[in-house]
């Protein structure tokens, strides 16, 4: 391994300087805000507080407490269906804040972004507005996620800055949510990244394996089969959103998307420079071992 390897490997990147979850939780705090979090806290061996991340519904739990004391949001969602780690979704909306600044675009309640393949969860519409106020729309293919979705919101008292709209075709991504001349500043995505379910079950497997975990292939974080992967995995993804958001350039002034894999930035790049984007950005986020990154462009010049 070179000198520059190790380097990059030591080099840890941080959260967002604005993200609240910057520090080691606090589970004292949390139980208050979430009594059922106490009977999944244990001390890890370095006699630390922590939960059992191998174990879905303690990081169920984790998240209820964490969305219900920082962000005043009380949630859930069905069994099985993708439980987003609260701390890195977080930081997708502080960074993209930090782009729309940067993009000359002010801060404003007036603020719409399309937030694609939203999940059960519905996570990036409700950090994005208890941060930033922001309006969102949130799209999916599954009508049982759009009704969990609907719930939260509901609950949360959010309908009025949060509609949800179902995405009848998987083969497009932005046709069929967009109105016609309805306009969006910015929209954000969390691809699936896999080929298949087998994949993301062999892939949690191995992780397992990495932490000397003794676990199966369980889904710590769950998520359905359409929320885990799709045809061509995360490229084909990415692919396909690129290519259709050249039709939708005049609709929408910036497009971002998370890419987990770094090999896929290479085709992501030649699929931007083929469409012609313009100011295509990476801006690379960690959040303990995993490492990913957002990328985004415009059609529209300074």
């Amino acid at each position: 391994m070179t000198f520059l390897q190790k380097k990059l490997l030591n080099t840890k990147i941080r959260l967002h300087p604005r993200n609240r979850h910057n520090q080691r939780y606090n589970f004292e705090q949390l139980i208050k805000s979430c009594p059922d979090l106490a009977c999944f806290v244990l001390k890890n061996k370095y006699s630390e507080e922590s939960i059992d991340f191998s174990n879905p519904a303690a990081v169920k739990t984790l998240n209820k407490a964490l969305l219900q004391h920082f962000y005043e949001i009380s949630w859930d969602i069905p069994d099985g269906y993708l439980c987003p780690p609260i701390p890195g979704r977080a930081d997708y909306i502080h960074h993209i804040a930090d782009l729309l600044e940067a993009s000359h675009i002010p801060p404003s309640p007036s603020t719409l972004i399309l937030d694609i393949g939203t999940g059960a969860n519905s996570i990036y519409p409700l950090l994005g507005h208890r941060e930033y106020g922001w309006k969102f729309i949130g799209s999916d293919i599954d009508p049982i996620a759009i009704d969990s979705a609907q719930k939260i919101i509901q609950q949360n008292k959010l309908s009025n800055v949060i509609e949800l709209r179902l995405q009848t075709s998987s083969l497009h991504i932005f046709e069929g949510i967009l109105k016609v001349d309805e306009k969006v500043t910015l929209s954000m995505c969390n691809p699936p990244f896999h080929t298949s379910l087998q994949e993301a079950l062999l892939g949690t497997k191995r992780k397992w394996k990495n932490l000397g975990i003794k676990k199966s292939s369980t889904l710590n974080f769950g998520g359905k089969e359409n929320e885990l992967s799709c045809s061509g995995g995360e490229v084909g993804f990415l692919q396909r959103m690129i290519k259709e958001s050249f039709l939708v350039r005049k609709q929408c002034r910036l497009f971002s998307t998370l890419v987990s894999k770094a090999e896929s930035l290479p085709v992501v790049y030649k699929e931007l420079k083929d469409i012609k984007a313009l100011d295509v950005r990476t801006i690379d986020m960690a959040q303990g071992q995993k490492k990913s990154r957002i990328v985004t462009w415009t059609f529209a010049d300074s």
